[in-house]
């Protein structure tokens, strides 16, 4: 088996990794080292938890330890997709070039301007970055690529899905054309397979792993989740959640919980707290204070649960993260490798749950078909939940439900009316109040004779007398002076 000592890096760099308490290298350090001290470009595929950071860390500091930076000229150049990982590519940097004499400069946003425009000025070895913040300093005068020898794009993937490509391309133009690159990802969608053609020299290719696959060493498990009601279903779900991590009990020491939004983040969160456990939000609207505060608290030990949003899904070396908590299907299939791999990290057992929604299932299906692997279903502990006769009402809402107010807003809707409805109204007869007096119908000069002589015979044709014995009527109780056309509404739903 291959050791640090046969991969020709610096004494003091070996000096290092023994004091981190590391002997032998991942396949991807193996495999990505030799190639990189020879000054050859690599690109380096691997699932994430499996040391890749340190495949180009290692090999920087051995051929950065011969030179020194001028100002405003960084040697090297690391670009990440996010402040948290860029932090950690700087403490890695901290951990093995601790006995070289090596200058680094930390350029992500959240922290001021000025104090990184004094490190960039007295010169850095390592310039570490997001593509933001580093094109901000360029065009503010303050930085100057042409000495980069080295360059660096860890996560390349996440590079493209946050849509930092353009800003790759603009920075790989500022630097020179002799420089060594070394790309580094997990998986190697199409549009980054061309950037690699077109900015990498015959690079050495390190896969140690089926692209984008989960490590061997997380169980992976998933609930089926469906609500009672639409509008009941966020509240569900937590309580779900909640269930699910007391079914752990005490192996479930910290975890990593994912949400697709950063609204989702917080409210989760929120939740967790509110039943007693340990939580804290992490997402890009915070600010990096609260969001380095939160993280070396989770890192220490003092933080258990961490309410993440993708942000935190790349990178992040957390080594002891005993479980990763789906709250929602990631969107692209590819996340979800990112995702449950902060967890079973180095070698470490590690557990990995998802809740799917029925909204869900396609990109469910997706997440399956891109690992090859069908995921366990788990038992909802919450009981299977039985699906609601309409996305509105439950059984008894609908049974018990009352006339609800029509679309337009006005009024309450009618209800409608059945044949068995009609069938039973025609039986009933219809009661009369007796007159007060008798019925007379008087001649009114406005009114045609063939109106006179049809109420005329719909009197005669109805039978029946009046309590006086007179002429005989059923049209009561509308006074003297009824208007014939009442009257022919009368005798059209009589003849109905």
């Amino acid at each position: 088996m291959t050791k640090f000592s046969e991969l020709n890096l610096n004494p003091k760099v070996l000096k290092a990794i023994e004091e981190a308490g590391y002997d032998t290298p991942t396949p991807i350090q193996a495999g990505a080292i030799p190639p990189a001290l020879e000054g050859r470009d690599v690109l380096g595929i691997a699932q994430t938890g499996t040391g890749k950071t340190a495949s180009f860390t290692l090999p920087m500091i051995t051929l950065l330890a011969r030179g020194r930076a001028r100002a405003r000229m960084p040697r090297s150049l690391v670009l990440c997709p996010t402040r948290e990982l860029a932090a950690q590519v700087a403490e890695n940097f901290d951990t093995y070039a601790k006995h070289v004499k090596l200058t680094k400069a930390l350029l992500i946003g959240g922290v001021s301007f000025k104090e990184q425009d004094l490190l960039i000025d007295k010169g850095v070895d390592v310039l570490i970055a997001t593509p933001g913040r580093l094109l901000d300093h360029f065009e503010r005068g303050k930085l100057l690529l042409t000495g980069v020898q080295v360059m660096v794009v860890d996560e390349a993937d996440r590079m493209l899905d946050m849509g930092f490509i353009p800003d790759i391309e603009r920075i790989f133009s500022l630097t020179p054309f002799t420089r060594q690159t070394l790309f580094f990802s997990a998986t190697m969608a199409p549009e980054i397979e061309r950037i690699t053609n077109t900015f990498l020299s015959a690079p050495a290719r390190i896969e140690v792993a089926r692209q984008a696959t989960a490590s061997e060493t997380i169980e992976q498990g998933v609930v089926m989740f469906k609500a009672s009601r639409r509008d009941r279903e966020g509240t569900e779900k937590r309580a779900l959640l909640r269930k699910m991590i007391e079914g752990e009990g005490d192996a479930c020491s910290n975890a990593i919980i994912f949400c697709n939004r950063k609204s989702d983040v917080d409210i989760v969160a929120k939740s967790l707290k509110k039943y007693g456990l340990d939580a804290a939000p992490i997402h890009g609207d915070l600010d990096q204070s609260q969001r380095t505060k939160t993280l070396e608290g989770f890192r220490e030990g003092t933080l258990r649960f961490l309410i993440a949003s993708d942000v935190a899904a790349r990178g992040l070396d957390v080594p002891a993260v005993s479980h990763v908590f789906n709250f929602d299907v990631p969107s692209h299939a590819e996340d979800y490798v990112h995702r449950i791999g902060r967890t079973g990290r180095a070698g470490r057992k590690g557990k990995a749950m998802m809740i799917c929604g029925a909204k869900d299932e396609k990109n469910f299906d997706a997440i399956e078909k891109l690992i090859q692997k069908e995921i366990p279903r788990i038992d909802n502990p919450l009981g299977h939940t039985e699906a609601a006769p309409s996305a509105d009402e439950t059984p008894d809402e609908k049974k018990d439900s009352k006339p609800r107010r029509s679309r337009g807003g006005r009024g309450r809707s009618k209800p409608v009316e059945t044949a068995q409805d009609v069938q039973v109204e025609a039986q009933v007869p219809v009661q009369a109040e007796a007159p007060k007096e008798p019925a007379k119908v008087e001649k009114r000069d406005d009114e045609p004779k063939q109106d006179q002589d049809r109420s005329r015979n719909r009197r005669n044709d109805r039978g029946g007398r009046n309590d006086r014995g007179g002429r005989d009527s059923n049209v009561v109780g509308m006074g003297d002076h009824m208007p014939s056309f009442i009257a022919l509404s009368f005798d059209e739903r009589r003849a109905g």
